[in-house]
């Protein structure tokens, strides 16, 4: 009896150890869940794949002993779609946390999926400030960019100049429609006015019908609520009808990233106005980092998500180690105690899941200004503002997008996150 008591216990004790060593092999598993072939597939796509990839191995490959394996799916900007990968991912796959989640339907969707099991969602991709609003939640995390700020940049600033009358080309779908209501309190409360307003179903080729109404409504800002390719369509179609090009009425894209203006050539873009919160050109840090993503990325110049996706990856896998495991509410309020440090951001993460960051104002410069180099070259031999470019090196007109000198720290819709619903 007394031997089949110790042959009992032995075997418990070899499987608790062989249980152990097979979690100890188990990889801790990021899934970048994106668009990869749709509108939004340049500004995400496989430039997030691309970017965690880099901070995983930037970190080591490895955390608490385990191996760290990213994997990505297309959304196809489906919420239905978008929601069904990420509860398979977490319930039969194994991952720990998913990231991007661009178009803000989805990354709604999926905030609601990891809500409810231990998984973390970093969007770096969405921009509805719902996702640290109404829909905030212990294991999700809102890093690079919202409503709120966008608008609170851009807004604020063009009524100041003179642009106090508005029509608006929205996205119909959550993120235009967040975009455009937030955008329209900062005017109202600074002054402005909103005439009008127009809203398009996403990936929409021909918007003369929109563009015609917004010429008619004589605003004096025509504000693009949109993202990706719709924003560059909206924005080659302006130009063809003039729209933008004289003194009365100007086109200002609400939602403007370098591969958008990259893509459009400054013919089409020359002097429109936008807000960021990445440029390539920033700094030297900035600069060092686009030159390893584009070797990556096939020459494609990056986006505030990719460098927001490289710097997610890089914090939570911070916040594991920290915090000694994967549980997902533990990691979550690690990465809220954590400061945040890499070359994109320099701030923390608020008790709603914000992160807190400045935002840019920024515009395209016309052709006759512009004297820098393509990005290729610039971030290949460290120039972009032209006096550090080799003059052997050809200068060519391309989407570059200068700073206009503000710089805003945007504290965010929701001053007492205690308040918000969880």
């Amino acid at each position: 009896m007394r031997r089949n008591i110790i042959a009992a216990l032995a075997l418990l004790l070899l499987g608790a150890g062989l249980t152990a060593s097979a979690v100890a092999q188990q990889p801790v598993k990021l899934g970048v869940l994106n668009d990869q072939t749709g509108l939004y597939a340049d500004l995400t796509g496989m430039g997030s794949v691309h970017a965690a990839r880099m901070a995983v191995e930037d970190y080591g490959g490895k955390v608490l002993g385990r191996p760290i394996e990213v994997i990505f799916a297309d959304h196809q900007n489906k919420p239905d779609i978008g929601a069904n990968l990420a509860r398979q991912w977490i319930e039969t796959e194994g991952v720990n946390v998913i990231l991007d989640v661009p178009n803000s339907a989805v990354g709604l969707a999926v905030r609601e999926v990891t809500r409810t099991h231990d998984a973390v969602d970093i969007n770096t991709g969405a921009a509805t400030s719902d996702l640290s609003g109404k829909a905030c939640s212990p294991h999700g995390v809102h890093w690079s960019f919202d409503t709120y700020g966008l608008a609170a940049t851009i807004g604020q600033a063009l009524v100041k100049q003179g642009g106090d009358t508005w029509f608006f080309i929205t996205a119909d779908y959550a993120f235009g429609h967040a975009l455009e209501r937030d955008t329209s309190a900062f005017v109202t409360a600074a002054g402005g006015k909103v005439v009008g307003a127009v809203r398009h179903p996403l990936n929409t080729a021909d918007f003369s019908s929109y563009l015609l109404q917004a010429q008619a409504s004589k605003a004096k800002i025509v504000a693009l609520s949109n993202a990706g390719g719709d924003t560059i369509n909206a924005i080659k179609q302006a130009a063809e009808f003039g729209l933008g090009r004289s003194g009365d009425q100007r086109v200002a894209a609400l939602l403007l990233q370098f591969p958008d203006t990259h893509a459009l050539g400054l013919e089409a873009a020359q002097g429109l106005t936008a807000s960021e919160t990445f440029f390539w050109d920033l700094d030297d840090a900035t600069r060092a980092w686009t030159k390893r993503f584009l070797t990556r990325n096939n020459g494609k110049p990056p986006s505030m998500i990719h460098a927001g996706t490289y710097g997610a990856t890089l914090h939570y896998l911070k916040a594991v180690a920290a915090a000694g495991t994967t549980d997902a509410t533990k990691v979550v309020a690690k990465m809220k105690e954590l400061p945040i440090d890499d070359f994109y951001t320099k701030g923390t993460v608020r008790e709603d899941g914000r992160v807190m960051r400045p935002y840019y104002l920024l515009q395209v410069k016309k052709p006759s200004d512009q004297i820098c180099l393509r990005l290729s070259q610039a971030a290949r031999y460290g120039g972009g503002r032209g006096c550090g470019a080799p003059p052997e090196q050809e200068r060519v007109p391309d989407g570059e997008a200068q700073l206009s000198g503000l710089r805003r720290r945007v504290d965010g819709p929701h001053a007492d996150p205690t308040s918000l619903s969880r």
